[in-house]
């Protein structure tokens, strides 16, 4: 898990996925969503989908993103896939963000394999 700044270490988890979502939006993320995974996994709360026009503007939401949680903006080992910039995944333990190069994303279908997940409002 990513070490988040201390500033946002005693927000709920939802708000941490607002938290994500909005930093995406404001670098023009395409399609985001937030699924709802409580109680249907045990690793994570709540996914943060969305999408990227190009793989640069994937690693630029990946760093947007990263930038809003961490204080530092280090790679480190909760960080998956920034160097192709086809399916980024961060990992901020109750959070997981998933950003997916717009091909890439209808390939792998979180939103199908989680159906079951409700979707939350921004």
């Amino acid at each position: 898990m990513k070490q988040i700044e201390k500033k946002h270490r005693t927000k709920s988890s939802l708000e941490l996925a607002r938290l994500a979502a909005r930093s995406a939006l404001e670098k023009k993320a395409e399609d985001l969503i937030i699924l709802d995974v409580r109680g249907l996994s045990s690793f994570t709360d709540y996914f943060v989908i969305m999408s990227g026009r190009s793989t640069r503007h994937v690693q630029g939401l990946a760093d947007a993103v990263n930038g809003a949680f961490c204080k530092k903006r280090n790679r480190e080992s909760a960080t998956e896939g920034l160097r192709e910039g086809l399916w980024v995944l961060l990992d901020f333990d109750d959070v997981v963000v998933h950003i997916f190069y717009h091909e890439s994303r209808s390939f792998y279908d979180l939103e199908g394999l989680w159906h079951d997940a409700p979707r939350v409002d921004m």
